[in-house]
């Protein structure tokens, strides 16, 4: 069973969205005759794009999965998407990889997402392999990509192969360490063949820089190289596989997915290079009972311990819930202990991902991936384990939400369904948050972007049939005063026949500190107001205070002294008072110098150094204070305080002035007083029918 764990390979594919990820997964499926044609993201037909948003958009949404055989070796693949909007899921999913390809296009190089990828794969310190794609296109650039690959990235990019031709001409690639040409037909079968002329002396020179990256990693290797002793293939392939291992530099390959070109060389590699579960070594977990550190080695003999790092919502099938198993086998129809939510969970089927397809398997071991169906408690970043044995990891945090919308239901009887229904989307997408602003009454969804949440909706609508608009959420604006004003007296006298209505009240009204909210101070003398009456005169107080006069916004900070009024033997009652005590308030509210509150939220972004002046400058012209400016890396961190009302539309403004390389956070400080000027705008607003 050790062997099968030892011939097992978990590759995540990442990069920028459009580098060609699908298109490789797709090739690689193909090459091991997993498939019989060469799916095409253009057309729509890829097995790994399946989702209707997905064909629709010609882009990955989800990371999907798959499975092939190549020299003995099993490899689990993990398509994950490249838009920023879901780079999220590209995270969660990538944890449960032991090593990544990282795809590049040849005709621009470096984009955004391939950084943030390269930044996370550091993180979690993972082996990696550059391809550089699309070398048939026009205006490809190896060497040019090469270089850009240089100046960004380390660990080194070093060198494992040279093209053949370029463009339209690409048709072939030559192996460093082995000098061997490979020439490739339209099938994508290689056949090797002599090295053109024009480029054998470019290939001595970068494959001797190549034996020099190998041996620096290896200090046995390096005494050898520089006794001047040769290293023999075997050498080199060792010590290509132990530096990828060790991450002491990323090697380099090329070639053209849709073409097929180079991708059994990178099956290989992948073979050959990278890591099984057992090179990756035992995971590292908390004993829930003890707190402390315990490990799980990738044996199949092991306690069972697994991490939940992707759900699958289905109004049909129910949840799905896919995990990574890291040690212990794993049976069909059984049960097992979640130790996140500390609840024993019974399963039925074990399931094996193969693009849309789903197979049931009868057991999985250490490093496989596979899914159960309808956990009642589990959800994703849970730990399954034995009960007897109890474990739990870390799990990669949901990328904090950029973006917010009100949504409103097209269909009144679809009201009910809205917060079901995104609910059950919850589960599958942990970037979403749902809130029901209690002030605005508005349920708002928060995602990572515009493209995000479109396609949750396009997702709600196809999956539970319901339809909503998306519009921008309210802000909670708040009123409250600047000054007191002293012996407010407002009598409500109302006399039609039959028992009147009659109640008089005397306040002095007070400003209080921020967030101190409302005072009721009763300072009654003598019975010229009964006591009883007392409880509706604050009660028409809290009501009045849900409306203020200004624009309609709740009113905070406000203390009301209740001293003295009148009152009449028959004619009085709590409703009279209760209506007296709000007109009261109103009334004195007025003469009181209203004011609007508006709320104010730290806003925290992380810039290259290179467009620090540029978001500054921006901050500053939405009324944004700078706090400070931290460093994190190579990237500067700008704090400020900036007004809601203001960075509605932060996120794809900041990716337009940084070039998708910036990245922010909020979260609410405080009200502050509206400047004057605006004011009346809001007001306007506010009492103009929507």
């Amino acid at each position: 069973m050790s062997e099968s764990v030892n011939e097992l390979r978990n590759i995540g594919l990442v990069g920028h969205g459009g580098a060609g990820k699908t298109a490789l997964a797709e090739s690689l499926l193909f090459g091991a005759g997993v498939t019989k044609r060469l799916g095409s993201v253009e057309e729509g037909n890829t097995v790994m794009d399946f989702e209707p948003e997905e064909v629709r958009r010609h882009t990955s949404i989800s990371t999907a999965f798959h499975q092939y055989t190549w020299k003995k070796h099993k490899v689990n693949i993990m398509d994950t998407p490249g838009d920023a909007n879901f780079f999220s899921d590209a995270r969660t999913c990538l944890q449960a990889a032991d090593s990544a390809i990282v795809v590049v296009e040849a005709i621009d190089g470096v984009k955004v997402q391939t950084e943030q990828a390269w930044e996370f794969a550091d993180q979690i310190e993972m082996p990696r392999v550059v391809f550089i794609n699309k070398m048939d296109r026009d205006r490809a650039d190896f060497f040019g990509t090469l270089k850009n690959l240089a100046e960004i990235f380390n660990p080194k990019p070093i060198l494992l192969q040279l093209p053949i031709g370029t463009e339209e001409n690409f048709k072939g690639v030559v192996d460093l360490l082995s000098q061997k040409a490979y020439f490739y037909e339209k099938a994508g079968k290689s056949k090797v063949g002599e090295i053109p002329a024009e480029i054998q002396d470019q290939v001595a020179t970068e494959r001797e820089a190549l034996i020099e990256n190998i041996a620096e990693a290896d200090d046995a290797l390096l005494e050898k190289y520089l006794d001047g002793h040769p290293l023999t293939i075997e050498e080199l392939m060792g010590g290509l596989r132990a530096g990828t291992l060790a991450r002491a530099f990323v090697p380099v390959m090329c070639g053209s997915a849709t073409r097929n070109i180079g991708i059994d060389r990178m099956m290989d590699f992948i073979s050959d290079c990278f890591p099984s579960p057992l090179d990756r070594g035992p995971k590292v977990g908390i004993d829930p009972l003890s707190g402390e550190s315990v490990e799980r080695r990738p044996a199949p003999d092991e306690p069972f311990s697994a991490l939940v790092f992707k759900t699958i919502a289905d109004p049909y099938a129910g949840r799905l819930s896919i995990f990574r198993v890291y040690s212990g086998t794993v049976r069909a129809d059984g049960s097992f202990y979640n130790a996140t939510k500390e609840t024993k969970e019974r399963y039925g089927q074990l399931l094996k991902l193969a693009g849309r397809e789903q197979e049931s398997v009868s057991q999985a071991g250490p490093g496989d991936i596979v899914a159960v169906a309808k956990l009642k408690e589990t959800t994703t970043g849970n730990t399954l384990c034995d009960e007897s044995n109890k474990i739990r990891f870390e799990s990669v945090e949901p990328l904090p939400t950029l973006m917010s919308y009100a949504i409103e239901p097209r269909s009144k009887k679809d009201e009910d369904k809205v917060f079901i229904s995104l609910s059950r989307m919850l589960e599958e997408d942990p970037t979403l948050r749902l809130d029901r602003d209690q002030q605005t009454r508005e349920i708002i969804i928060s995602g990572i972007g515009q493209i995000h949440l479109e396609t949750v909706m396009e997702k709600l609508k196809r999956k539970f049939g319901v339809e909503v608009n998306l519009k921008t959420p309210k802000i909670p604006y708040k009123e409250t005063i600047k000054r007191s004003v002293k012996e407010v007296i407002y009598r409500h006298k109302k006399q039609s026949g039959g028992r009147g209505q009659f109640a008089e009240v005397h306040f002095d009204i007070f400003p209080l500190e921020e967030g101190k909210g409302f005072e009721f101070d009763v300072a009654l003398t003598g019975m010229n107001v009964p006591r009883n009456f007392v409880p509706a005169v604050e009660k028409g107080l809290v009501e009045a205070m849900q409306s203020g006069v200004l624009a309609g916004y709740p009113v905070v900070d406000v203390k009301v002294r209740f001293h003295d009024g009148k009152s009449h033997d028959v004619d009085s009652s709590e409703m009279a008072f209760k209506i007296a005590a709000s007109m009261c308030f109103k009334k004195g509210f007025q003469d009181a110098n209203p004011t609007l509150l508006e709320p104010i939220m730290n806003l925290s972004v992380t810039v290259p150094e290179d467009y620090m002046g540029d978001v500054i400058g921006d901050l500053n012209g939405r009324r944004g204070k700078v706090l400070g400016v931290d460093t994190k890396g190579k990237r500067q961190v700008i704090r400020a305080r900036v007004p809601m009302a203001e960075i509605l539309s932060y996120s794809p403004d900041l990716t337009s002035m940084t070039g998708g390389r910036g990245a922010f956070t909020t979260e609410f400080d405080h009200y502050e007083e509206v400047p004057a000027q605006i004011v009346p705008k809001i007001i306007e607003r506010a009492k103009s029918p929507e």
